[in-house]
């Protein structure tokens, strides 16, 4: 690889915690909050992926919204209007995961643009990002609404390109999301894998350039690249 010249983050499990909602989860469902979050977070992401391919597109929150009565029927939990308008917000407010501030500051120091590139539409990543206090960190906020497609779509990845001005080749796009690198990857973007749970790689006929397992060793791997450049 060779130096980049900006950092492109994923934003939903990549820089924020998508489960931190499992405690208004289990507010409501006393002992069913993580098991309600991690089937809302898969059936959210199959409605991204299906909708792009029915070339049927809706903002991410009526497709996070979609999720959550999903899931709720599919585990016979009753839904008034007032418990999904408080869970749907709970994804406006996000807990970022713990060493993110400081790694963002310490990339910062590295003198590289940081921008976020996400599924989220405009509202929802202002949203996250302006509630947690970490807007400042960013050049750009890129939401998927321009296009009206989601990643892995590859007209997603082309508006880093364009909002930053930089060749594919100049931006290191990371993410948690291993679909989500993959895609990346293939787009031409050299990619950092964020692996905290310790997971294989989907097989999809590419490999991340980098992995670390947490965004602690972002700023020492970038360091690192441009001392070897």
């Amino acid at each position: 690889m060779k130096p980049v010249k900006a950092v492109v983050f994923d934003l939903y499990g990549t820089l924020y915690d998508v489960h931190s909602v499992a405690r208004q989860c289990s507010g409501f469902y006393p002992g069913r909050g993580l098991e309600i979050s991690a089937m809302w977070r898969q059936k959210q992401l199959e409605y991204t992926w299906l909708r792009t391919l029915m070339g049927q597109y809706l903002s991410f929150e009526a497709a996070t919204e979609d999720a959550l009565v999903f899931t709720c029927r599919q585990l016979k939990l009753a839904l008034d209007d007032k418990t999904r308008a408080t869970l749907c917000d709970a994804y406006l407010h996000l807990q970022p995961h713990p060493e993110v501030p400081a790694a963002l500051s310490a990339l910062q120091r590295c003198g590289l643009p940081l921008a976020i590139l996400s599924n989220g539409s405009v509202h929802s990543i202002d949203s996250v990002v302006g509630n947690s206090g970490l807007r400042h960190h960013f050049a750009e906020l890129i939401s998927v609404d321009s296009v009206r497609l989601f990643k892995p779509h590859t007209k997603v990845y082309e508006l880093a390109e364009t909002r930053l001005g930089l060749h594919r080749s100049d931006i290191l796009f990371v993410s948690s999301n291993a679909w989500d690198a993959a895609g990346a990857r293939h787009f031409g973007f050299p990619v950092c894998w964020i692996n905290r749970a310790g997971n294989s790689f989907d097989e999809l006929g590419v490999q991340p350039d980098m992995t670390a397992t947490s965004m602690d060793a972002l700023p020492g791997l970038v360091d690192r690249q441009a001392g070897a450049a």
